[in-house]
């Protein structure tokens, strides 16, 4: 059985990305176009789709890593801020990105959030096949190539 641990974490993204355009719960907001990724970005980002990147991403870090919350998906996305002359100093990605991403992937049933007293989001038995049945065709798609 081939899971998201035994493909390329860039190919799985994309692909899931993909997938995720095609799901109405999973939707850009009208902001999103607007809006830069962190402090420590100069610019919003230049993809069209980086919404749904940015979606499928969250979603295997939940599979990866799960239990995850907001605070630590903010530390993974966070980058270096430039400050001139000065030395650079680590800074969080923007949390209003990382909240809307997850309420939309719980909408959607690829993510669970548990009952009070536990810290983070889980991934659900749909969002766990839905990367599992992705990775499987990309696989799929990688043995083919090798085999020809």
């Amino acid at each position: 059985m081939t899971t998201a641990y035994d493909v390329a974490p860039d190919e799985l993204v994309k692909n899931v990305a993909e997938k995720l355009k095609k799901n109405k719960a999973i939707h850009l907001p009208k902001w999103a176009m607007d809006v830069k990724t962190g402090v420590s970005k100069e610019l919003p980002p230049q993809d069209r789709d980086w919404w749904y990147v940015r979606c499928g991403s969250v979603l295997r870090q939940i599979y990866i890593n799960g239990p995850v919350g907001v605070a630590r998906l903010r530390t993974y996305y966070g980058s270096k801020h430039r400050r001139g002359v000065k030395k650079g100093r680590f800074k969080e990605a923007s949390g209003k990105i990382i909240r809307t991403v997850l309420l939309q992937l719980e909408q959607a049933g690829y993510v669970v959030n548990p009952e009070k007293g536990k810290k983070g989001r889980i991934i659900s038995p749909k969002g766990q096949s839905f990367l599992d049945d992705t990775a499987h065709g990309i696989k799929t798609v990688e043995n083919q190539t090798k085999q020809e």
